[in-house]
């Protein structure tokens, strides 16, 4: 019997379950459960804030985002057709063969309500997996890790889990880790050269603050060089089985990162990262929209990405690893004079691996003839499901437990099929494909309609920026056709989102007030 359905035949999922303790014979089973696994997560941080409409490009609005940024379109012929409606940019051609491939889902309009335009403080919230108005200092999977190795740092490494929990290919650790007593990630650059660090162990700490401070140190270096040695051993162990790309930072990470799986290292998350998508000049080349520093950025993305899935598949690791690409925030739907794009709101986001549910989640933006300055892409998946959908269907944390990791209203995304090292996520989901406001524009009032196909929704009026201005109905309607009555007379004219939002998926329409 697989663990995941051990877990939902017994009364155990149903358990209270209270953070930041557990019911201890609750605790230990789920960490059986969930840690016998070779399941491995990798992500990819592309810092920055990247252009998701010059990455996916939405062919059937593709008249409207000619108009909004027209010093820097890539041409519709130049786009790598996916579907009668997505084409990705040309330099994104390794990840167009993946998704033809069946190991790449895109999903549309990521992001989070009430979206900060602030690099450091979108940072936070994506690493942290809180509400734009939460502060926390662990990160999201920092939480989960603290639920499986209760009181860490102290009494790791050990007999029973002598490898790092998780990894950050770069030079400081992944604040996605942070923990409640210190954060589960190693920071890594090379792994054949982890010099030993060296202190002084001579005599007894003194009974002082500086003694505490000493008997720290000494601890977490050694700590260090326990976890440095295994890694070593993996690297030496472990062999890359395809060419990756030259003068390419992410695929030397990612080289590094397969090397290790490869070597049998146990660590099951891995963090790699890529900046310079902060494009607000000189994003193209000038007369060649196809090309310039974003196109660069993409090249780097797609060549390493298909190239560490080729290595997994030709180690045969192809089932035990899904990658995840994020980043702070997408930019707005217009260019700028600079032939570049400024801060906006949500993005799209890549899923790879063989156990992925390829194809494309949400639909594409609505961009009409005139677009808002200020305006960015409208949410159509709050970031946290992701993650949630992740802990659900690929480590097999029970439902009721990653409510509590994340938010109560997390919401199951198909993200997954069918797989030997993976459950299936194949929920009932739904993007309201009948939705509509009727009329639209609207003057004093109008309606929304769809086709409901069962269970809760919940209606949020969204400004451009991305910030909810009111609940507009939340309820439990029958299924089949559905209204509600939208009243504008005082809402100020201009352009307003709908996003509909339940368990059985999401919805995302342009409103525009007369």
């Amino acid at each position: 019997m697989k663990r995941r359905t051990f877990l939902r035949n017994t009364s155990l999922a149903s358990l209270p379950i209270a953070l930041p303790g557990l019911n201890q014979t609750y605790r230990k089973l789920l960490r059986y459960l969930t840690d016998h696994t070779d399941k491995i997560l990798v992500l990819i941080q592309c810092s920055g804030g990247y252009d998701g409409l010059n990455m996916v490009l939405p062919l059937d609005q593709y008249d409207g985002l000619s108009k909004a940024r027209a010093n820097l379109i890539i041409p519709e012929n130049k786009g790598l057709k996916l579907t009668d409606e997505v084409a990705l940019h040309p330099a994104l051609a390794p990840l167009a063969e993946l998704f033809k491939e069946g190991q790449l889902q895109i999903i549309q309009g990521v992001g989070y309500p009430e979206q900060n335009r602030s690099h450091f403080r979108s940072t936070d919230i994506w690493t942290s997996g809180s509400a734009s108005d939460q502060y926390l200092n662990t990160g999201w999977l920092g939480r989960y890790l603290d639920d499986l190795y209760p009181g860490y740092p102290e009494g790791y490494p050990n007999p029973e889990d002598p490898d790092p929990f998780a990894i950050t290919m770069q030079g400081t650790i992944s604040e996605t880790c942070q923990g409640i007593g210190g954060n589960f990630s190693m920071s890594v650059n090379d792994p054949f050269s982890l010099a030993p660090l060296t202190i002084s162990t001579a005599g007894e700490a003194p009974d002082t603050y500086y003694g505490d401070e000493l008997a720290f140190l000494r601890d977490a270096i050694l700590k260090t060089n326990q976890y440095s040695d295994v890694i070593e051993a993996a690297a030496e162990k472990g062999k890359n089985l395809v060419e990756y790309p030259d003068n390419n930072n992410l695929a030397n990470q990612l080289r590094n990162v397969a090397l290790l799986i490869a070597g049998g290292l146990q660590t099951r998350i891995y963090v790699v990262s890529m900046g310079g998508f902060d494009t607000h000049a000189n994003q193209i080349a000038e007369g060649d929209s196809t090309q310039g520093a974003h196109a660069s950025l993409l090249e780097e993305l797609s060549s390493a990405v298909a190239a560490f899935q080729a290595d997994l598949n030709a180690l045969g690791k192809q089932e035990k690893v899904l990658g995840m690409t994020f980043t702070e925030f997408g930019r707005r739907i217009r260019s700028n004079y600079s032939l570049g794009t400024d801060h906006g709101s949500a993005a799209p986001l890549f899923i790879f691996g063989s156990c992925v549910e390829a194809g494309i989640l949400g639909h594409n933006p609505e961009i009409p003839d005139e677009v808002d300055p200020l305006e960015g892409v409208a949410m159509q998946h709050d970031f946290r499901n992701i993650y949630g959908s992740i802990f659900e269907h690929w480590f097999e944390v029970p439902k009721e437990k990653v409510n509590l990791l994340l938010y109560p209203e997390y919401q199951s995304l198909p993200l997954l099929k069918n797989c030997n090292a993976a459950t299936s996520s194949n929920p009932v989901y739904s993007t309201f494909p009948t939705a509509r406001i009727v009329p639209n524009p609207v003057r004093q009032s109008g309606q929304l309609v769809w086709d409901h196909p069962g269970g809760a929704i919940k209606v949020q009026l969204m400004n451009v920026l991305g910030s909810v201005i009111s609940t507009v109905y939340q309820g439990n309607p029958a299924p089949g056709p559905q209204s509600i009555n939208l009243e504008t007379h005082r809402m100020s004219p201009g352009t307003y989102y709908l996003y509909l939002v339940s368990p059985q998926g999401q919805r995302t329409l342009r409103l525009v007030k007369l």
